[in-house]
């Protein structure tokens, strides 16, 4: 369920004193918890702020998390708040849905990607052994609040991150989304106006609204949720390589999740007929916004190496992908061999 952030304090009207706690990453301290101090009023909290960037989202940080809570005693009537993007949501879900069995968790999101997907749907978890959230649990929020007025504070690549994650959801959903989408990368807006756009015109409200109803179909990934996983076999992969070997501390999920769709949908279009003007028109959005990736047909062993240990994949371990028929039709538990893979990496690289 989606709130404002003017509806927090009647959430934490019934909590016990002292069972408030918080948890931010360096850069959301910062930036975020002044107006959430704002809107809470006098309600006590307790802090924990962790480093920045998804190198924090491991077990270790969950131990962290699970310290903090002890060392301020606290009880199964605890709430966490989770204020921050998808490494902070992913990570105190996981963290919350864990403590003592369980305690209750409000996710609010503060970046783009955060607030299109990563803060809603139930997922929570960590990344391990260099494999993408593949430590976790399907465990949903009591609440999330989307405040758009955080996207604000934000720099250019954390907007177009989740703008990629907006452009998937009108690809598995709405050709209508698509359009508009389109004609929004289109226009060179300066950021400021981008991100208001998105709010005025019910784009954003609109991808939010696309994932919910998917979700709510499907809560545990049993089938039809399985076409939100649209360019992340080869994303997952992608980004996981740049993590470890390419530019640690340049790899934003949205990018790598572009660089995935722009290969699928390469597969699409040999594979399952989707129509070529779809990959021309994504390539092109690539190009001009999102640039090539960081890694190349050197790392082609690494990143199919990576597809393999997908959480996704089935008992016979091969490659499991979404693919597209066409916008807003989407084919779930497409099986390609590593030669189809590599003909796609190849296109990927080579523009």
């Amino acid at each position: 369920m989606l709130h404002s952030l003017t509806q927090l304090s009647s959430l934490l009207s019934d909590l016990p004193k002292g069972q408030l706690f918080v948890l931010t990453d360096s850069h959301t301290k910062v930036h975020c918890l002044p107006l959430f101090a704002e809107s809470i009023g006098n309600f006590s909290y307790h802090l924990l702020t962790l480093e920045a960037g998804e190198m924090t989202k491991n077990l270790t940080s969950v131990l962290l998390v699970w310290d903090f809570l002890l060392k301020h005693r606290a009880t199964r009537e605890a709430v966490l708040v989770n204020l921050g993007g998808g490494m902070i949501t992913d990570l105190g879900g996981f963290a919350a849905a864990t403590y003592m069995r369980g305690i209750r968790f409000v996710n609010i999101p503060t970046t783009l990607l955060a607030m299109v997907d990563a803060s809603s749907g139930g997922k929570t978890g960590v990344d391990y052994q260099g494999i993408k959230n593949v430590i976790g649990t399907f465990t949903p929020p009591v609440a999330t609040l989307i405040h758009p007025d955080f996207l604000c504070t934000l720099p250019a690549a954390e907007i177009l991150s989740g703008f990629a994650e907006m452009l998937k959801h009108a690809l598995i959903a709405s050709p209508k989304e698509w359009i508009k989408l389109l004609q929004l990368a289109q226009e060179e807006l300066p950021q400021e106006q981008f991100v208001e756009v998105l709010s005025s015109t019910g784009a954003l409200q609109a991808s939010i609204q696309i994932k919910d109803n998917v979700v709510s179909q499907d809560p545990r990934e049993a089938g039809m949720r399985k076409i939100l996983n649209f360019g992340h076999t080869v994303g997952h992969a992608i980004e996981s390589t740049m993590l470890h070997h390419a530019a640690p501390h340049h790899t934003h999920h949205g990018y790598c999740v572009l660089w995935g769709m722009v290969a699928e949908v390469y597969l699409s279009v040999v594979h399952t007929g989707c129509p070529r003007e779809v990959l021309q028109q994504l390539t092109q959005i690539m190009l001009q916004w999102y640039g090539r990736p960081q890694c190349d047909c050197k790392h082609r062993e690494q990143l199919i190496q990576r597809m393999y240990q997908d959480k996704k994949n089935n008992a016979n371990q091969t490659p499991n992908f979404t693919l597209l028929r066409d916008v807003g039709e989407p084919i779930i538990n497409q099986h390609l061999t590593e030669e189809d893979i590599n003909e796609a990496l190849e296109y990927l690289f080579s523009l």
